[in-house]
């Protein structure tokens, strides 16, 4: 086995890793996602890459946190947009929903919440700070729309808590392939709760 300083010589951009990790998981299914089997997709040996990430969990993590970053950009990108702030929450909403069964970002998700019932404070952490980022995002922009006018008076960190938690529900039934839950229904049923929560007549 080659020695650490030849595995760094040898070794393919991080970014190169984790994106073809995240590739496998889309094409073949987390189930198929092995050291040895990303090793022969980016021209590594298993064992080099656990030089590099220690665990499975930590490859899944970071593959996680890099995904993550993708998105984070895209969503930095439309909160920014001059559009009313109810056209922003529909398209932070169509975001943060998978694109159907399978997806491979949340089938990614469901395995790091699934490890996290054993992982250290560390791991912990981390998924709490990508977390934090949507929730962030969503109590601003909530704050915003309060401010303008737009939606009615709610308490925009209470309220963002509320719908993650509901988007977090629905979404894990779309990414298992829960039967008679798919994306469209999933979406109208928030885009209908929203109405009634934040509209002029909501309660």
């Amino acid at each position: 086995m080659a020695g650490p300083g030849r595995a760094r010589r040898n070794a393919p951009p991080r970014e190169e890793v984790l994106a073809a990790a995240m590739a496998m998981i889309a094409e073949r299914g987390l189930e198929k996602l092995t050291m040895a089997a990303l090793g022969r997709e980016v021209g590594m040996s298993g064992g080099h890459l656990l030089y590099y990430f220690h665990s499975k969990d930590e490859l899944l993590l970071q593959t996680l946190e890099w995904s993550e970053g993708r998105l984070g950009a895209r969503r930095s990108r439309l909160l920014a947009s001059p559009a009313p702030a109810a056209r922003r929450l529909d398209d932070y909403v169509d975001l943060y929903v998978p694109d159907g069964h399978r997806d491979p970002h949340w089938t990614l998700w469901l395995e790091v919440w699934n490890r996290s019932l054993n992982a250290d404070a560390g791991g912990r952490d981390r998924q709490a700070a990508i977390e934090g980022a949507w929730h962030r995002d969503l109590v601003a922009l909530l704050a915003e729309g309060v401010s303008r006018g737009e939606f009615r008076a709610v308490d925009p960190d209470r309220f963002a808590a509320r719908l993650r938690a509901l988007l977090d529900g629905f979404s894990i039934q779309v990414a298992i392939g829960l039967r008679g839950t798919d994306r469209e229904q999933v979406l109208g049923h928030v885009r209908e709760f929203l109405d009634e929560s934040l509209g002029p007549g909501g309660h």
